[in-house]
Order: structure tokens, then sequence, then C-alpha cells
């Protein structure tokens, strides 16, 4: 068994000291209770909302290289975890919304958001790592933030390469439309996701409000069936949530039966566009 744990926390806005600090708590809270891999939010060491590129730069760090990344690949290493977390990566003169992976006794992994939401094209380029893949002890590991859970290409690039666990920082807002009791859009399509992909997916979300953007909490985990086995959190707590995964039973519950398994079921030459 692999278990997981999603923090769902809230940044302070610029305070990379302080959301280190939290972030690091995090991470060792879940490590008491046994987790195996934990996953925080999008752009958790720094705090979404940015007004202009000077508070962008003042944040931004190249991978490995600055506070939050390189205090996350040490904490991976003494514990013996894998750590998933957001940051604002700085590469030469461009930057990208991207997760940093801490594998403990291995090279990092980093996603930059192919995907970018709203006002985050003002600051950061689109990513351009495509959707990596990493073998470890805990399954087979992928990368996505946030608005990348609206394109089904996105899953399903990380399942064409036999994914386990799909590990997703983001900081989801709310939708228009969306009625208080209903369930939110994005837990809804990450639910879709999990089940038509048959892959586990560990979305970690943040809460609070920053410069007038709330944001919606609801962190999750669906199990392959799509059914979450833990969550969906509360809306404005900070909080975090464990899950007990199976990888055999990830890999072999694929096919639905002696005659579907929607990997091998897709007609790419009837598809517009493939």
């Amino acid at each position: 068994m692999v278990r997981i744990a999603v923090g769902q926390l809230e940044p302070v806005f610029g305070d990379v000291r302080t959301n280190i600090i939290q972030s690091t708590n995090a991470v060792r809270s879940a490590h008491a209770q046994g987790a195996n891999i934990v996953v925080l939010p999008e752009l958790i060491s720094s705090g979404y909302k940015f007004g202009d590129r000077e508070e962008l730069e003042a944040v931004s760090e190249t991978a490995g290289e600055g506070p939050a990344t390189r205090a996350w690949q040490e904490l991976a290493d003494e514990l013996g975890l894998v750590i998933v977390a957001g940051f604002s990566e700085r590469a030469d003169a461009e930057f990208y919304n991207s997760a940093y992976m801490a594998v403990p006794g291995s090279d990092p992994l980093v996603y930059r958001k192919t995907h970018l939401w709203d006002e985050e094209k003002l600051y950061f380029q689109p990513g351009n790592t495509g959707f990596p893949v990493v073998e470890t002890e805990w399954g087979r590991l992928g990368m996505l933030i946030c608005y990348d859970g609206w394109f089904p290409e996105s899953y399903r690039s990380l399942a064409a390469q036999s994914v386990d666990i799909v590990c997703v920082p983001t900081n989801w807002v709310p939708i228009p439309g969306q009625r208080d009791a209903a369930p939110a859009m994005a837990t809804t399509l990450t639910m879709a996701a999990a089940h038509i992909n048959g892959v586990a997916i560990a979305a970690a979300d943040r809460v609070g409000v920053e410069r007038g953007q709330q944001f919606i909490g609801q962190s999750i985990i669906c199990a392959a069936t799509g059914w979450p086995v833990a969550g969906p959190a509360d809306a404005t707590t900070v909080a975090m949530l464990f899950a007990d995964v199976n990888l055999e039973e990830i890999r072999s519950g694929r096919s639905w039966g002696a005659f579907n398994n929607p990997s091998q079921d897709r007609r790419p030459d009837q598809y517009l566009g493939m």
C-alpha cells in the first residue's frame, strides 16, 4: 500500500520564508502519520495573485537552487518520502508556474504548467516540459497543475505512460453558476479523470482569499475507480487528507472485464484532429 497525503494550506503572499515553514511543517506532520507521498498546493511558496513583474521576480527561484525547492528536497531525503509542491520557477529570463517533485535519493522532477489560467498569462510562459512520469518506490508518478485538469489530453498523456498516481497542486477558484449544495466542478472533473484513465489522483488546493481572489479548498484524493477515498475537504479550512492506495489494484483495474479497457478501446483514427 502507498499512503498519500494532501495538504490543504493557505500561503502568505510574498512571504517565502513563512511559506517554507508552513509547507515543511505540513510534510513533517504527514510523515508522522505514515505518508509516502505528500502533495501541496500550486504556488505554495509564493502565493498566487501577482500585481506586477517585480513581485514575481522577488519570489521566483531556480529549481533545486532556491530556498523552497532546496528545503523540500532536503526534507524528502531526510524523511524518505516524495514531496510535490508548486513554486514560481525562474529559468534564464523566463518564469513558469511549476511543480517540483522531490524524490529521496534521486534527481528531482520539474513540471511546468501547460495550460495557463487567466492573468497567469501576464507573468508566466506556457510550460514546455511535456508530461513527464517518474518511476519511484511508490509507483509511477506524474504531475499536473490546476487548469491542466480541464484538458482530457493532459491526463491521457500521463495515462499513456502507465502512470499510477497523478499529483495535482492546484489553486481552484469558484466557477460561474456553481450552486452551493452541488459538488465543485473541479472535484467532479478530477473524479471523472481518475475513472476514465484508471489512475489515482491527489489534488491539493489552497484556501483563503488573496487580493480579492477566493479559493475553494475541497482538496481530494480519488481512487483509480474515480470515487473519492479522501475528501473533498472543507472549502475554508486548512486540512490534511490521507488515503491508502494499492498499486496492484490500480494496474489490474484498468481492464473493465473481458471486453473493455478504456486505454485499448480508444479510436484515435476516428477522432477529430488526432
